[in-house]
């Protein structure tokens, strides 16, 4: 049985359909790419993962559990978590306050005085969380003091914050210069091997997905066209197609 798995998942708007009937299967400990040209559905394939849309149609399951028309907060508290493309942080928290938040409902009480005990599980929580990402040295710095890169690595930790089996990136290395790319590269790869989440990345630059994923899976006018290795996808005729309007090789696969 697959971690999380789609049945024939559709969105429309109206007409028009974003999402057409998608059959995805994700196993544990995976890295899953999800590309495509421009207006494929990427995103709204992922808002609907993530619950922040419902489907019009199809089944999605996360362990086997029908969570189709579970929302966001459900979702998460079975083991979803998300980060989304454009940067959503509280700007007049520090960063160690706004891990705080995110790690907060894991004491099972979002009450603003905790007990000694609690409080302190949580900040030992946060001081994890922002190690793990290489982020302790800001903990007591505001999130327009961090570089774009470090901003985005914030990002990550507050949907690691509820300990998720699955994570969804939303083109996590949008908008970073070539070194912060690279470090953004290593963070998903040691958290996909140190802790075991299974991550599904939707990401435009492809030397990202040559460097992180295990399968592909290429989305084109809300279908799946393709899956398989990098590599595969990337010499698919049917791929370039896509891409390019005609017959050659995706770029950096």
């Amino acid at each position: 049985m697959s971690l999380l798995e789609t049945v024939a998942l559709t969105r429309s708007f109206g007409s028009h359909v974003a999402v057409d009937r998608v059959d995805f299967a994700l196993e544990k400990g995976e890295v899953r790419a999800v590309i495509g040209p421009n207006g494929a559905g990427k995103t709204v394939f992922l808002h609907l993962l993530s619950g922040l849309l419902p489907p019009t149609a199809g089944r999605l399951s996360l362990d086997g559990v029908d969570v189709s028309r579970l929302g966001i907060v459900d979702r998460v508290r079975l083991g979803l978590a998300r980060s989304f493309q454009v940067t959503n942080l509280f700007p007049n928290l520090t960063v160690a306050e706004n891990v705080r938040l995110a790690a907060q409902p894991r004491a099972r009480t979002l009450a603003l005085w905790h007990a000694p005990r609690v409080r302190h599980r949580i900040e030992r929580r946060v001081d994890e969380l922002l190690d793990q990402v290489g982020l302790g040295f800001a903990a007591r710095r505001f999130p327009s003091e961090l570089s774009h890169g470090d901003q985005r690595h914030l990002e990550i930790v507050l949907a690691l914050a509820s300990n998720p089996r699955v994570l969804l990136l939303d083109e996590p290395t949008a908008g970073m210069s070539l070194g912060e790319t690279g470090e953004t590269v290593a963070l998903i790869r040691a958290l996909n091997r140190d802790t075991g989440v299974t991550i599904v990345i939707v990401e435009h630059d492809m030397r990202v997905i040559l460097e992180l994923a295990t399968r592909v899976t290429v989305l084109d006018h809300g279908r799946v066209l393709v899956e398989g290795t990098p590599r595969e996808v990337g010499a698919d005729s049917r791929v370039q197609t896509a891409y390019l309007g005609h017959r050659r090789r995706v770029a950096g696969l």
